[in-house]
């Protein structure tokens, strides 16, 4: 077990985690400029005060404060875990950063939402200190998986992931809010339903698939979706977007 883990950033993610670190018997200390410290948690003025001369930093603040948080806390020799949702050249940036000074990284994705899971939360790490997190943190009871390769690629996978369900939570709410204004939702949510419960390998192939062959009609289709969402008084964000996309594929099909 190690003696002291610092966790910069306390927030819904960060103090979960550091409850669950308490909990498990770590010396943690943390640091928020916003949020105060829970019980148990070692209260530090500074991302330099809490990350010196801990056994493993975990940054769980926010993308656009990674970078300074790095900066202003990583010492040589330190094992620094970025938890935070940044991009994956983001990530990469971090670890040659953390290189250049002599300290370890590892690049770790939280894969899914941390309230009610705490540190057992999925994770998946990547990078040259991926497998020490790993070696850190399951023993307390956490969920960390190791995929080879550097950093980056957990962020990779995690946001590729979040192409596909925060687009079709969009779609889903677009099209519920416009189902509410026409007075059928229970309608489509029933069908929503039906078509989510149903599928399949198949269904990924025929979405693909049907995209392509059909794009040129389903831009007409789109087209006149949007304009109904607009005579609905509804944000046709995703009709709009669909109608784009399906544009461009149309007009590949026509160039190949």
């Amino acid at each position: 077990m190690p003696g002291t883990v610092a966790v910069l950033g306390l927030g819904e993610a960060g103090g979960a985690f550091a409850r669950d670190l308490v909990a498990a018997g770590v010396t943690v200390r943390g640091y928020d400029p916003a949020v105060p410290a829970a019980a148990g948690v070692v209260a530090t003025g500074s991302e330099a005060d809490a990350a010196h001369g801990a056994d493993l930093v975990l940054s769980v603040n926010s993308a656009s404060a990674a970078l300074s948080a790095l900066e202003a806390g990583l010492e040589p020799g330190a094992v620094w875990a970025d938890l935070n949702t940044a991009s994956p050249g983001t990530k990469r940036q971090l670890a040659a950063l953390a290189a250049e000074r002599g300290a370890s990284f590892a690049d770790v994705a939280i894969m899914a939402p941390v309230p009610g899971r705490g540190l057992r939360v999925p994770m998946l790490a990547t990078g040259p200190a991926a497998g020490t997190v790993a070696a850190v943190l399951n023993p307390l009871g956490a969920a960390v998986e190791v995929m080879p390769g550097e950093a980056g690629l957990a962020a990779e996978r995690k946001l590729l992931r979040s192409v596909f369900f925060k687009g079709l939570s969009a779609a889903v709410v677009e099209a519920l809010q416009a189902a509410r204004a026409a007075g059928c939702e229970d309608w489509l949510r029933k069908i929503v339903v039906g078509e989510l419960t149903a599928a399949d390998a198949a269904t990924v192939d025929r979405l693909v698939d049907g995209s392509y062959r059909h794009a040129v009609r389903r831009t007409a289709e789109m087209t006149a979706a949007a304009e109904m969402l607009g005579e609905l008084g509804v944000r046709a964000d995703v009709a709009t977007a669909a109608r784009d996309q399906l544009r461009r594929l149309a007009q590949d099909c026509q160039q190949s």
